[in-house]
Protein backbone atom coordinates (compact mmCIF):
# COMPACT_ATOMS: atom_id res chain seq x y z
CA UNK A 1 0.00 0.00 0.00
CA UNK A 2 2.77 2.11 -0.01
CA UNK A 3 2.07 5.06 -2.22
CA UNK A 4 -1.66 5.10 -1.44
CA UNK A 5 -3.57 7.41 0.44
CA UNK A 6 -2.50 8.09 4.27
CA UNK A 7 -5.83 7.44 5.67
CA UNK A 8 -6.41 4.03 4.03
CA UNK A 9 -3.26 2.68 4.54
CA UNK A 10 -3.73 3.51 8.41
CA UNK A 11 -7.10 1.91 8.62
CA UNK A 12 -6.32 -1.09 6.59
CA UNK A 13 -3.21 -1.90 8.43
CA UNK A 14 -4.50 -0.78 12.16
CA UNK A 15 -7.62 -3.11 11.54
CA UNK A 16 -6.07 -5.89 10.97
CA UNK A 17 -2.96 -5.31 13.69
CA UNK A 18 -6.30 -5.06 16.46
CA UNK A 19 -7.32 -8.75 15.72
CA UNK A 20 -3.41 -9.72 16.22
CA UNK A 21 -2.44 -7.72 18.66
CA UNK A 22 -3.16 -10.36 21.34
CA UNK A 23 -2.12 -8.66 24.92
CA UNK A 24 -3.18 -5.00 23.89
CA UNK A 25 -1.86 -2.76 21.49
CA UNK A 26 1.76 -2.91 23.16
CA UNK A 27 1.83 -6.64 21.61
CA UNK A 28 1.39 -5.13 18.10
CA UNK A 29 4.20 -2.74 18.54
CA UNK A 30 7.41 -4.34 16.17
CA UNK A 31 4.16 -4.36 13.10
CA UNK A 32 3.53 -0.68 13.88
CA UNK A 33 7.14 -0.25 13.91
CA UNK A 34 8.03 -1.73 11.07
CA UNK A 35 4.81 -0.05 8.92
CA UNK A 36 5.68 3.67 9.95
CA UNK A 37 9.11 3.58 9.96
CA UNK A 38 10.38 0.66 7.71
CA UNK A 39 7.56 0.41 4.91
CA UNK A 40 5.99 3.71 5.09
CA UNK A 41 8.81 5.87 6.09
CA UNK A 42 6.40 8.45 8.06
CA UNK A 43 9.02 8.59 11.07
CA UNK A 44 12.28 7.61 12.27
CA UNK A 45 13.43 5.18 14.48
CA UNK A 46 13.46 8.38 17.11
CA UNK A 47 9.84 9.20 16.84
CA UNK A 48 8.76 6.53 17.40
CA UNK A 49 10.02 5.45 20.27
CA UNK A 50 9.37 9.16 21.47
CA UNK A 51 5.37 8.44 20.97
CA UNK A 52 5.60 5.01 22.54
CA UNK A 53 7.43 6.68 25.58
CA UNK A 54 4.17 9.63 25.31
CA UNK A 55 1.71 6.79 25.39
CA UNK A 56 3.24 5.08 28.06
CA UNK A 57 3.06 7.99 30.97
CA UNK A 58 -0.20 8.68 29.60
CA UNK A 59 -3.14 7.67 31.85
CA UNK A 60 -5.56 4.73 30.30
CA UNK A 61 -5.12 2.32 27.71
CA UNK A 62 -1.73 2.28 26.20
CA UNK A 63 -3.63 1.90 23.05
CA UNK A 64 -2.99 5.52 23.14
CA UNK A 65 0.21 4.69 20.64
CA UNK A 66 -1.81 3.78 17.55
CA UNK A 67 -3.83 7.27 18.47
CA UNK A 68 -0.48 9.68 18.17
CA UNK A 69 1.25 7.37 15.05
CA UNK A 70 -1.78 8.14 13.38
CA UNK A 71 -1.52 12.44 14.36
CA UNK A 72 2.09 12.12 13.29
CA UNK A 73 1.12 10.83 10.24
CA UNK A 74 -1.90 12.48 9.13
CA UNK A 75 -3.28 14.93 11.91
CA UNK A 76 -6.59 14.54 13.40
CA UNK A 77 -8.10 12.87 10.73
CA UNK A 78 -4.64 9.74 10.94
CA UNK A 79 -5.66 9.87 15.20
CA UNK A 80 -9.74 9.26 14.67
CA UNK A 81 -8.74 6.54 11.68
CA UNK A 82 -6.21 4.48 13.73
CA UNK A 83 -8.01 4.59 16.66
CA UNK A 84 -11.22 3.34 15.43
CA UNK A 85 -9.01 0.85 13.16
CA UNK A 86 -7.32 -0.04 16.45
CA UNK A 87 -10.18 -0.58 18.13
CA UNK A 88 -13.14 -0.82 16.47
CA UNK A 89 -12.77 -4.59 15.11
CA UNK A 90 -11.80 -6.01 18.85
CA UNK A 91 -14.85 -4.33 20.57
CA UNK A 92 -16.70 -6.25 17.93
CA UNK A 93 -15.08 -9.66 18.00
CA UNK A 94 -15.27 -9.60 21.91
CA UNK A 95 -18.62 -8.76 22.49
CA UNK A 96 -19.45 -11.67 20.00
CA UNK A 97 -16.88 -14.53 21.31
CA UNK A 98 -17.66 -13.34 25.25
CA UNK A 99 -21.16 -14.56 24.69
CA UNK A 100 -19.95 -18.04 23.61
CA UNK A 101 -17.17 -18.07 25.59
CA UNK A 102 -18.89 -17.91 28.63
CA UNK A 103 -21.05 -20.88 27.45
CA UNK A 104 -18.05 -23.44 27.23
CA UNK A 105 -16.18 -22.44 30.75
CA UNK A 106 -15.13 -25.80 31.45
CA UNK A 107 -14.44 -26.78 27.82
CA UNK A 108 -11.36 -28.71 27.39
CA UNK A 109 -10.76 -26.58 23.86
CA UNK A 110 -11.58 -23.50 26.03
CA UNK A 111 -9.41 -24.45 28.77
CA UNK A 112 -6.28 -24.55 26.26
CA UNK A 113 -6.71 -21.79 24.22
CA UNK A 114 -6.70 -19.76 27.37
CA UNK A 115 -3.52 -21.78 28.35
CA UNK A 116 -1.88 -20.88 24.96
CA UNK A 117 -2.69 -17.35 24.60
CA UNK A 118 -0.57 -16.66 27.71
CA UNK A 119 2.74 -17.45 25.99
CA UNK A 120 2.01 -15.85 22.88
CA UNK A 121 0.95 -12.84 24.60
CA UNK A 122 4.21 -12.75 26.64
CA UNK A 123 6.12 -13.37 23.34
CA UNK A 124 4.74 -10.67 22.01
CA UNK A 125 5.18 -8.51 24.45
CA UNK A 126 9.17 -9.71 24.38
CA UNK A 127 9.14 -8.79 20.57
CA UNK A 128 7.52 -5.65 21.14
CA UNK A 129 10.36 -4.58 23.78
CA UNK A 130 13.14 -5.71 21.51
CA UNK A 131 12.13 -3.57 19.22
CA UNK A 132 12.07 -0.28 21.30
CA UNK A 133 15.47 -1.61 22.89
CA UNK A 134 16.96 -1.90 19.33
CA UNK A 135 16.21 1.79 17.90
CA UNK A 136 16.39 3.85 21.14
CA UNK A 137 19.77 1.73 23.07
CA UNK A 138 22.35 3.72 20.98
CA UNK A 139 24.69 4.69 23.69
CA UNK A 140 26.45 2.96 26.68
CA UNK A 141 23.72 5.14 28.98
CA UNK A 142 21.05 4.29 27.09
CA UNK A 143 21.45 0.58 27.78
CA UNK A 144 22.47 0.84 30.91
CA UNK A 145 19.38 3.01 31.66
CA UNK A 146 17.40 0.26 30.08
CA UNK A 147 19.22 -2.60 31.53
CA UNK A 148 18.48 -0.87 35.26
CA UNK A 149 15.12 0.08 34.49
CA UNK A 150 13.83 -3.34 33.86
CA UNK A 151 15.65 -5.06 36.73
CA UNK A 152 14.30 -2.24 39.54
CA UNK A 153 10.91 -2.78 37.51
CA UNK A 154 11.56 -6.53 37.95
CA UNK A 155 12.87 -7.12 41.52
CA UNK A 156 11.39 -3.76 43.39
CA UNK A 157 7.71 -2.34 44.02
CA UNK A 158 8.80 1.28 43.12
CA UNK A 159 5.92 3.16 40.85
CA UNK A 160 7.42 2.96 37.52
CA UNK A 161 6.83 7.00 36.79
CA UNK A 162 9.70 7.35 39.45
CA UNK A 163 11.67 5.53 36.79
CA UNK A 164 10.61 7.60 33.97
CA UNK A 165 11.25 10.43 36.04
CA UNK A 166 14.71 9.36 36.34
CA UNK A 167 15.28 8.88 33.04
CA UNK A 168 13.90 12.18 32.19
CA UNK A 169 16.27 13.69 34.23
CA UNK A 170 19.58 12.10 32.50
CA UNK A 171 17.93 13.19 29.27
CA UNK A 172 17.36 17.12 30.66
CA UNK A 173 21.19 16.54 31.94
CA UNK A 174 22.24 15.75 28.31
CA UNK A 175 23.74 11.85 28.87
CA UNK A 176 21.20 10.57 26.45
Amino acid sequence: MKGSDPLLTLAANFAMLSLFAIGGANAAIPEMHRLVVEVQHWMTDQQFSDLFAIAQVTPGPKVIITTLIGYQVAGFAGAMVTTAAMVGPTCLATFFITRIWDRFRDAPLRVAIQAGLVPVSVGLLAASAWVLIRTVDTSWVAVAITASTAIIGYFTRINPLWLFAAAALLGAAGLV
